[in-house]
């Protein structure tokens, strides 16, 4: 079976819906901007700062990265979610060890984009997504699987990485002097990062 293409049924999905409402999950500064440059003329979006699994101190940073690229830009508007990083470490009990790319990783996904349908519902958007596709880190497949399982029409489909969105991703992070990470954000992710490097 052919794998979809993602990136295609968004456009499709884009052109059809354009002028509609979505909310984008965003996870940090760098993913959000390409993806935000990518439909910013088709959706009058709001950004949803929803990330649990980010540690305090990177969580803070990136929130104002991500809040300074709005403010600069006027690409969307802006909700910040409450941080527990407890409903973070409840959703992957028992995956802490199963490292980067793992089971772990989808019970994350889950976690983020079953909130972001909720915000989604509770305030009359049409649509609503995330921009984790854009990392060439992510399965998209899978991303998008939880999406769709979670949202049926209201998910909108992406594979931000395609068309050179990474690559946008890193360009634009310059052009706004944006800080850019080198991990996801967990404290699991950190501590493989670190292992690695050794």
């Amino acid at each position: 079976m052919n794998r979809p293409d993602f990136d295609k049924l968004m456009q499709e999905q884009a052109e059809k819906n354009a002028g509609k409402r979505l909310l984008l999950h965003c996870c940090c500064a760098p993913c959000s901007s390409a993806c935000l440059e990518r439909l910013k003329d088709y959706f009058k979006i709001t950004v949803l700062f929803y990330n649990p699994n980010i540690e305090d101190g990177e969580y803070e940073r990136r929130k104002q990265e991500l809040w300074r690229l709005i403010e600069e830009t006027g690409w969307a508007d802006f909700i910040d979610c409450d941080h527990d990083e407890s409903e973070f470490y409840s959703a992957v009990q028992g995956f802490e060890d199963a490292g980067e790319r793992s089971s772990r990783c989808l019970k994350c996904f889950e976690l983020r984009l079953a909130k972001t349908k909720k915000v989604a519902d509770e305030n009359g958007y049409d649509f609503f997504t995330t921009t984790l596709t854009v990392s060439p880190l992510k399965n998209a497949l899978a991303i998008n699987e939880i999406g769709a399982r979670l949202g049926g029409e209201k998910w909108l489909y992406s594979d931000f990485k395609k068309r050179n969105g990474y690559l946008r991703s890193t360009e634009l992070s310059k052009q706004y002097g944006l800080y850019r990470q080198n991990y996801c954000g967990c404290k699991f992710s950190k501590r493989e990062r670190d292992k690695n490097n050794l």
